[in-house]
């Protein structure tokens, strides 16, 4: 078989792992995350490791983009989290070292808790607020690359569930988006 019908297969496998995974994601678990989302009076961290902590670096992107104060954990400009903040979580395995210790802080300091996982249990969701579990099955990919894949997909549909609450919201994006490109 050639690199290129290789390549077309493995395309199929990605693309048929990503349809089965995101068909079993729940309408009422977006909608109670969204909900939590629109219930912040404050600003919104976003945090994970690794690769989950490049989609956590995304998401507070985009949020800044729909106006919200958005922040990613670790930036040297990230500052304290406080009672009335969120901080969303993201962690296939839900008990990433430093995200357990995260989200217990910021239970101490008051703030709601979100988690993004494909656990069902972990220390983190112990004290999160809300859990939104994405279900992933075997898959041919390396590591949680089909979690981090849906991971993705759901936050973008959250954002764009965020943008349908706002007057003019691509006139907004584009006036937030970075022009010191």
């Amino acid at each position: 078989m050639s690199s290129t019908a290789n390549g077309f297969s493995a395309w199929l496998t990605v693309r048929r792992e990503l349809e089965e995974t995101l068909v079993s994601v729940q309408r009422a678990s977006i909608e109670a995350f969204v909900a939590r989302l629109q219930q912040n009076a404050g600003r919104v961290f976003f945090s994970g490791q690794g690769r989950s902590g490049l989609l956590a670096q995304m998401a507070a992107m985009r949020f800044m983009h729909l106006g919200v104060p958005a922040h990613a954990v670790g930036e040297a400009t990230a500052p304290s989290i406080r009672v009335g903040d969120t901080l969303v979580m993201i962690s296939g395995s839900g008990r990433t070292s430093p995200g357990v210790e995260y989200a217990r802080i910021a239970s101490r300091e008051g703030a709601t808790i979100l988690l993004v996982t494909h656990q069902k249990d972990g220390p983190i969701q112990d004290v999160a607020d809300e859990t939104f579990v994405i279900k992933t099955g075997e898959s041919a990919q390396f590591g949680n690359t089909l979690f981090d894949h849906a991971v993705l997909l759901v936050l973008d549909s959250v954002v764009l569930a965020l943008m349908a609450e706002l007057d003019q919201p691509a006139a907004l994006m584009r006036h937030n988006h970075s022009n010191l490109q």
